[in-house]
């Protein structure tokens, strides 16, 4: 006889603050987790990008080569290398162990909001307020895009890839999935600009947060409106959304100061964790534990659930 499985745990939220980190970088334009968790980047309007190990707090290595503030940052799946853009309308690729710019990507015609590497981290993808997501060979010595996608008409908000699509946002309104393997294109039109966007964990869902102070849930093939998440505040700030590390809760940034926690499939709201006075410009999901951090001004919190304790030492 084949014992029953196990229930699953009922998901926990971070809600318990364990940890505010003083970046010393200007206010922190986005936070941002690396592959596994275990580190996390943050952007400065300093011009610098920060390493850091979240949990014990401590500064790892600093990398400086923008010219202007970073706007998002990303790191490859072997946590070899970083890509950055910013406002300087370069994008940049570093070596993770040596801080030193691998390679600078100049094309843009303005601001670069949102940078991500393909699966391989052969390639980095980059949306910038010029309309266009550009696609850079990191191997290659040549210094123009292997591609341009420019079908969107007005800046490109936010970026995001799978195998074989890319995900883009734009303040146009409409959100554009690239089906690379097929030469596809799929358009969603939300109707207000859109500030984030990204693929549910299992693959089969786009969430989008847009000016309109609503975050929408898509069937990602068909566009079909799953769900509809209301209650934060975002009308002027480029905001982060995404899901919870088992796809059970949508988590929104919020002008006023809070993060917002919904349930997926309800619809409800679970939580608004006050953060803080301020907007709460960016935010990032653990990839398998309910550990959240969050950037207000210029610092970031991290947030454990409230049966977490800290490891000795970790303090």
């Amino acid at each position: 006889m084949a014992f029953p499985e196990p229930k699953p745990r009922p998901p926990e939220l971070p809600q318990k603050r364990v940890k505010t980190l003083d970046c010393g970088q200007g206010a922190v334009r986005a936070v941002r987790f690396n592959v596994d968790g275990n580190y996390c980047l943050t952007c400065g309007s300093d011009k610098t990008l920060k390493l850091w190990n979240p949990l014990r707090g401590t500064l790892l290595r600093t990398y400086s080569g923008h010219g202007y503030e970073v706007l998002d940052a990303a790191g490859s799946f072997d946590n070899s290398s970083l890509c950055s853009g910013g406002g300087d309308k370069a994008v940049v690729l570093w070596d993770v162990a040596s801080g030193q710019v691998v390679r600078k990507f100049r094309g843009h015609a303005g601001k670069v909001n949102t940078v991500q590497f393909n699966e391989e981290a052969t390639v980095i993808l980059s949306g910038s307020i010029d309309s266009s997501v550009r696609c850079w060979d990191c191997r290659s010595r040549k210094l123009e895009p292997v591609q341009t996608l420019n079908e969107a008409r007005d800046g490109i908000s936010s970026v995001k890839v799978s195998d074989h699509e890319v995900l883009a946002g734009s303040v146009d309104g409409r959100v554009r999935r690239y089906d690379l393997r097929m030469g596809h294109l799929f358009s969603d039109y939300v109707g207000s600009p859109i500030t984030c966007i990204c693929f549910s964990r299992d693959g089969q869902c786009t969430l989008v947060s847009s000016l309109d102070s609503t975050l929408r849930l898509l069937d990602k093939d068909t566009g079909e409106l799953l769900g509809e998440y209301t209650g934060h505040k975002n009308q002027e700030y480029k905001l982060d959304c995404c899901l919870s590390e088992r796809d059970t809760h949508v988590v929104s940034c919020s002008e006023d100061g809070k993060v917002f926690f919904w349930d997926l499939v309800e619809g409800a709201l679970a939580l608004a964790l006050p953060v803080g006075s301020g907007v709460v410009q960016s935010l990032a999901f653990h990839p398998t534990e309910p550990c959240l951090l969050t950037a207000m001004g210029g610092s970031i919190q991290c947030w454990r659930e409230e049966a977490y304790e800290a490891e000795s030492g970790a303090g």
